[in-house]
């Protein structure tokens, strides 16, 4: 199963963190992150004003207690922003095969290629997952989106900035 490291602006906002760990609850593949960012993420939530947000992380800590990586050496790492580098060394130390993140441009392929780390967005991601188990995502995506279909379930995942994802089951 890949092991999938998820960077802090995909566990906020809550919706997309639920679906992502929805897919990972169905066995679609094993969820990673670090301490640091589960404080990012806190730090986050806190000055956003999101509700539930601790909790949620007791929650993922208790349902994938072998998520958390180990910090690794960030030191030893060069990224076009230092303050994530953190976050590569952390999803090397958890010898995560791909990293799911919105910030593209922060994590070049020329960084993660040496550590075999594919890079991905969370709709690129999901889309993957659905054409390899369309059942569990669409499951996923009923639960998370009651009884939404068509344009309105495009939408709300446009919203959750899984557009491709909602153009695909648009069209389904």
């Amino acid at each position: 199963m890949a092991r999938v490291f998820l960077d802090t602006c995909v566990l906020f906002p809550p919706i997309l963190r639920d679906f992502l760990l929805g897919m990972a609850d169905a066995g679609l593949y094993e969820p990673l992150w670090s301490d640091s960012v589960a404080a990012e993420w806190l730090h986050v939530t806190a000055r956003k004003g999101e509700p539930g947000a601790v909790q949620a992380l007791a929650r993922m800590s208790a349902r994938w207690p072998q998520a958390v990586t180990p910090p690794g050496d960030p030191t030893a790492l060069e990224l076009p922003d230092s303050g994530d580098r953190h976050v590569l060394a952390a999803a090397i130390a958890g010898q995560a095969d791909t990293l799911v993140t919105l910030n593209l441009r922060d994590f070049p392929a020329w960084a993660l290629a040496p550590h075999g780390i594919n890079l991905t967005p969370p709709d690129a991601f999901a889309v993957a997952l659905w054409m390899a188990r369309a059942g569990p995502v669409e499951a996923e995506v009923a639960r998370v989106w009651p009884g939404l279909s068509g344009r309105d379930l495009r939408n709300a995942l446009k919203r959750a900035r899984l557009p491709r994802l909602g153009k695909a089951l648009e069209r389904g």
